[in-house]
């Protein structure tokens, strides 16, 4: 795991031009075709130029000035120049054209895998390569710059929008003569029509998606862009604002997998990072280029289609026994948040429907039904917020359904189902207002690579969650319900930054977590410090195993936020595959959140929380607006030498352990659930001591019952010793039960297997492997480093069986330690 860092390699380029043009909406149409493993459609694109998105900018800045202090405003950092980001490169570095000529019916000639030179995908219609400028100066035909890899596209074009009937009640000026400036104006006044015209607004949008097209654009494709240019457009302002791209994704793509469920049924489903959605459609990745989306994606009729999605879409039936589904979103939001998953799911109901139930089957309150009346001001740009929605604000359960493969139905039914309404209401207590009017929570296949992700109105979950008692299965899904709150609807302005959506919700997920179990506060005090206990020895083995340069929670320092003067940039490490696997920017994050809670006091912390949620909702952050709101909030007398740049260098532009969690860790005292796991940890230190002739029925050891959080800890504790013998292993394994355990514990026990060589659990292993591949990933490590040949033979064995199906960033770390 000790690779060496390669900024080509490691680094994610944004290409898009988002300082000049901005997409505000995207229209998809699209076919989902399980046999050749391909999505095929269109997108079309709606836009805004630059000068029109600054001046609505300003405006809601201005307006936000008046209700607040300067310092809870997001900052506009000044644009400046990022070395090694050019939006354009037209040379090839190997002496032939960097795309294929092809048109719809055709096939891509590019090679059985459609890249040249190992990432560069070739495609597109051009007919000839032009000199060209992604800004607006000089003489020069203004290119529109997308993000976009492993894409075939076919066709790029110019949408007729004034064809649409009815769509001339959005001329402003009868006089304009020249059509495509007509045009322009059209959409423009169509992104901006106020929020409660949305329903309207969507309808045109779809009417738009589907007008003629009037005149076919140059494009050209490189390694990770779409460049799409016409004729005579010099600025921004000139370029068509509708535009119509006709492509098909590439089964190799790296934004979503097509694979089996478990129950052996070909499913499809988004990854979300390190790519985002640009392997899925051409669009605008930086997150400030927030707009969106509705999509009508059609597939066979034996298959459900689950999406990001205001309204649980039903499927239309069509001939030949495919069916359509429709989902649209309202919010805006990066495009890198659309998610995607179909397969032959089946919707989990509980076998009895509860109180808790019915009243979140009636309660939903999508922007349709909302009373958008003002219950104070929002600082975002206008959209249909729930914000604003005195029904909303007190819906502590949004309507909420769970799809799974088949073969987990009963699972889901006895381990997640009753945790949900819990958990929701749960968060709803801390936080308030729900930001999305409903849920969907999908078991996605075993290859997905984590235990679970977040994304507007879905989430995915691991299957891993379901094994054990609910405790497991609870806290993530509280750690995802949180992800709703930081993550989604209050972004990060630049991604590596990440520690403002998962030190968040790492540190709600134990809140939410202990309010849904109804604790008394001594428990939930006792609960999360024995969480922290193991937050802290995790964070500790983080740091020593991983490079320091991706310890740094703020790795841009004081250019974080900063772009080109295009709007390109990099994100440092973003392709690494590593980092997939990485803690230290949840672990880093729980702790300086929890240190700050701790110095304010948990109510007066959680009270500010909600404050800091109502004002920054719908908006994107960078550190600074956190940190600067909360100071503000901090009394003098708490606040000692508390300061933002104190913050900065201690815990966020830092490698390594913070000085004062260093601090405030030697000085703690040991919880009491920590000390009962001491206690029992001696116990078995001694039968493991004891010789076998002295063992007698009378004088037999007495173990306590655990809760799982210290079953982790007890195993943890257990793995420190230098040996452990195979009767102590046995008799661990039959009084905790361990194969039947959540995944974290049967992690440690697979663990501990491994380092004592305790050859009659390896199917144990085997299993885990399989399995529980979002949480396996070390375990490959550790059986090779054993230099035991068995065990390096039981992990290449494991590998060539799930390598097929496993996640490309997974397939390749693995790879990388058996081979």
């Amino acid at each position: 795991m000790d690779r060496k860092l390669d900024p080509s390699r490691d680094d994610l380029p944004l290409m898009a031009n988002t300082s000049h043009i901005r997409v505000k909406h995207y229209a998809l149409d699209l076919d989902v075709d399980f046999e050749s493993q391909i999505m095929e459609g269109t997108i079309v694109l709606f836009f805004e130029s630059e000068n029109r998105f600054r001046k609505r900018s300003i405006s809601t800045e201005e307006t936000c000035q008046s209700e607040s202090s300067e310092a809870r405003t997001v900052r506009m950092p000044e644009p400046c120049h990022v070395p090694g980001t050019s939006t354009r490169t037209f040379s090839s570095k190997t002496g032939h054209s960097d795309f294929v000529i092809c048109s719809k019916g055709e096939k891509d000639t590019a090679g059985k895998d459609g890249n040249h030179d190992n990432w560069e995908q070739a495609s597109g219609i051009s007919s000839s390569k032009y000199c060209c400028d992604t800004g607006n100066h000089g003489s020069e035909d203004f290119v529109l710059v997308l993000d976009c890899c492993d894409l075939s596209v076919l066709k790029v074009e110019e949408v007729d929008v004034a064809a649409v009937p009815g769509i001339e009640k959005f001329t402003r000026s009868p006089k304009l003569t020249v059509v495509s400036e007509l045009r322009n104006q059209i959409v423009r006044e169509l992104v901006t029509l106020p929020a409660d015209r949305w329903r309207e607004q969507l309808d045109y949008f779809a009417c738009c998606s589907q007008a003629p097209g009037c005149g076919e654009l140059l494009f050209d494709t490189d390694t990770w862009s779409l460049q799409i240019r016409k004729r005579g457009a010099q600025t921004a302002t000139d370029f068509p604002h509708a535009v119509r791209i006709r492509y098909r994704t590439n089964p190799q793509g790296r934004s979503v997998t097509w694979t089996s469920d478990q129950s052996g049924r070909p499913c499809v489903y988004t990854m979300g990072s390190p790519l985002n959605n640009r392997a899925l459609f051409p669009c605008q990745e930086p997150p400030v280029a927030m707009s969106t989306w509705q999509a009508t994606v059609r597939a066979a009729a034996s298959f459900v289609v689950l999406m990001s999605g205001e309204r649980s879409a039903k499927p239309t039936q069509l001939q030949e026994g495919r069916s359509s589904w429709h989902y649209y979103v309202t919010m805006p939001m990066p495009a890198s948040t659309f998610t995607i998953a179909v397969g032959a799911w089946t919707e989990v109901k509980p076998e009895t429907c509860s109180s808790n139930d019915l009243a979140a089957e009636g309660g939903s309150f999508s922007p349709s039904d909302a009373d958008f009346g003002c219950v104070g001001v929002c600082c975002h740009m206008d959209y249909p917020c729930r914000f604003k929605n005195a029904s909303a604000a007190i819906q502590e359960i949004i309507p909420h359904r769970v799809f799974a493969p088949v073969c987990l139905q009963g699972a889901c039914q006895e381990t997640l189902l009753p945790l949900i309404s819990p958990c929701l209401a749960a968060a709803h207590s801390v936080l308030g207002t729900h930001p999305f009017s409903r849920l969907d929570i999908l078991i996605v296949p075993a290859n997905f690579p984590s235990l679970g992700m977040a994304s507007p109105h879905i989430i995915f979950l691991s299957q891993s969650t379901l094994t054990g008692r609910s405790h497991l299965c609870g806290t993530r899904v509280c750690h995802e319900i949180a992800h709703a709150w930081f993550g989604l609807a209050i972004g990060a302005r630049d991604w590596t930054e990440e520690w403002l959506s998962e030190g968040f919700a790492t540190h709600l997920e134990d809140v939410f977590w202990a309010k849904a179990q109804q604790l008394a506060p001594h428990e939930a005090r006792e609960q999360q410090e024995l969480r922290a206990c193991l937050h802290w020895r995790r964070l500790q083995d983080e740091v020593r195993s991983s490079p320091e340069e991706m310890q740094v929670l703020r790795p841009n320092k004081e250019k974080t936020g900063y772009v080109s003067d295009s709007g390109s940039s990099v994100i440092k490490h973003g392709l690494n595959p590593e980092k997939v696997f990485m803690q230290v920017h949840y672990l880093k994050g729980y702790f300086l959140i929890r240190f700050l809670a701790r110095r304010l006091g948990d109510d007066t912390y959680f009270s500010f929380l909600r404050k800091f949620v109502h004002t920054f909702h719908g908006q994107l952050i960078l550190s600074q607006d956190f940190l600067q709101m909360l100071l503000e909030n901090i009394p003098e007398e708490k606040r000692l030498e508390l300061s933002v740049e104190s913050i900065f260098q201690d815990w966020l532009e830092s490698s390594g352990i913070p000085q004062p969690l260093q601090t405030e860790r030697q000085a703690g005292a040991e919880c009491g659930l920590a000390r009962q796991v001491g206690v029992e940890v001696e116990k078995w230190n001694r039968g493991s001591r004891r010789p076998r002739t002295r063992r007698r029925r009378g004088t037999q050891e007495v173990f306590g019952k655990l809760l799982p959080d210290q079953l982790v800890l007890l195993l943890e504790h257990l793995l420190e010793q230098k040996t452990l013998n195979s009767r102590t292993l046995q008799r661990l394994e039959r009084t905790y039960h361990l194969p039947q355990q959540d995944a974290e514990v049967r992690h440690r026990w697979c663990e501990l297997i491994v380092k004592h060589k305790y050859t009659k659990a390896y199917k144990n292993v085997e299993r885990f492997l399989q399995e529980d591949q979002a949480m396996g990933i070390y375990l490959y490590g550790e059986l090779m480093l054993s230099e035991d040949a068995r065990q390096q033979q039981l992990a290449r064995r494991c590998f060539e069986l799930t390598k097929a199906h496993m996640d490309v960033s997974s397939a390749q770390v693995v790879a990388e330690m058996l081979f």
